[in-house]
């Protein structure tokens, strides 16, 4: 994010003095992005951040990516599916990606991580479906709640505490930072007048936790398709104080103000993130087009240089029939795509509507992995054919 917080106690000038009440200094700790070029923080610690205790055996983890597989439009059912592991990193599956992205699904039946995590090459984007708790970092508390993104910058090592009840997460790993949208910025970093967002709708760390105690405190780091395994002789969250921009942060879905007008609007007014070779975007409740003769239903389009994802959160989207919450669908560029047979007829005079998705759009094609597979619809391809007999969505809470 790119505006200034800090957080607990910080010497007055960087790279200075800073002492302990035993009179030894606290270790300063530069933490950021694109060598000094990008945003960063300076974290201040009781130990130096250094001292391995133990190097344990990596543990291989990653999927692999069926680039051999059929070009056809695929829909990915994934509601069925309530939990998918224990802890959370033995529950995440992944589902799709390519050399910028992969998503992941995760519902974690365990409450509370008993490691630390860090991922050494990416930003992760959590978009919180089912489920509350809080995230712990070395930068403080961020709560969350269903319809939050919490956006962890990558090195940050954290845990997710959840509450109880189901926990339901899509996970957006991305490879370069993520950021908010450039057009919305000016060149200062400052959200513009014309964002659908602002920093006022940023929820960053506001509590620090402070673990002072000696021990073994073992952080997994995820790093080239493995589980690296380092004990450390104190908890990484001995930070008395930082500042900076760079910082874990939680938005949430229902803050983000949609942009409409007379006819239908393109995909990209819906955006909410950018990173390299791919944008994350937003589908929230909002008036349809206002125009007499509108058609709200998306005109058919060819991805011709990205492939797009729709993860569904909530409601009923106009243009699909027999999708269900947590489904996605992948439309692969060299193809058409567009709103299945009725829909488009039925949407003309409809004034709004209660949907809510989160959209992946990529610049390189994405592949599906072998655990994908067992949620395919493998009759999806065919269902724009006019008689195709569309199942109904299973979901009880589906909105109108």
């Amino acid at each position: 994010m790119a505006y200034y917080h800090r957080l607990g106690q910080i010497p007055r000038k960087r790279h200075t003095q800073f002492r302990q009440p035993d009179g030894s200094l606290y270790a300063e700790q530069l933490v950021g992005t694109l060598g000094f070029h990008g945003v960063s923080s300076l974290l201040y610690h009781i130990h130096p951040p250094t001292q391995i205790k133990e190097v344990g055996e990596p543990v291989p983890y990653g999927e692999k990516l069926l680039k051999d597989r059929a070009l056809q439009p695929s829909h990915l059912r994934t509601l069925a599916q309530t939990t998918t592991g224990g802890d959370y990193l033995q529950a995440r599956q992944t589902l799709m990606g390519n050399a910028d992205v992969m998503l992941s699904i995760c519902n974690p039946t365990e409450r509370r991580m008993r490691y630390y995590y860090k991922n050494a090459l990416a930003d992760e984007v959590i978009f919180v479906h089912e489920g509350r708790g809080e995230l712990w970092s070395q930068l403080g508390k961020v709560s969350f709640e269903p319809g939050d993104y919490v956006v962890v910058p990558r090195t940050i090592i954290h845990q997710f505490h959840f509450e109880e009840g189901p926990v339901r997460l899509l996970i957006i790993e991305s490879f370069s930072p993520i950021e908010t949208c450039r057009r919305y910025r000016n060149h200062f970093g400052q959200l513009l007048e014309h964002s659908p967002y602002c920093e006022r709708d940023m929820r960053a760390p506001s509590e620090l936790i402070i673990e002072d105690e000696p021990g073994e405190y073992r952080v997994q780091v995820k790093k080239e398709g493995y589980l690296h395994q380092l004990t450390y002789a104190h908890s990484p969250f001995d930070v008395v104080g930082w500042d900076g921009y760079f910082f874990p942060y939680a938005f949430s879905i229902h803050d983000f103000e949609p942009i409409t007008g007379r006819i239908h609007q393109p995909p990209p007014v819906h955006q909410t993130f950018e990173a390299h070779n791919f944008v994350i975007c937003s589908f929230v409740p909002r008036l349809f087009d206002y125009h007499p003769l509108s058609i709200p239903a998306p005109y058919n389009h060819s991805n011709v240089d990205s492939d797009e994802v729709l993860y569904y959160v909530a409601g009923n989207f106009m243009s699909r029939k027999g999708v269900d919450l947590a489904s996605f669908t992948v439309h692969p560029s060299g193809l058409p795509h567009g709103p299945h047979p009725g829909t488009v007829e039925a949407s003309i005079g409809k004034k709004e509507t209660h949907e809510l998705a989160v959209m992946v759009d990529t610049f390189r094609p994405l592949y599906l992995t072998e655990t994908a597979l067992q949620y395919v619809d493998d009759k999806y391809p065919m269902s724009w054919n006019p008689d195709f007999k569309h199942e109904a969505p299973r979901a009880a809470d589906m909105m109108d």
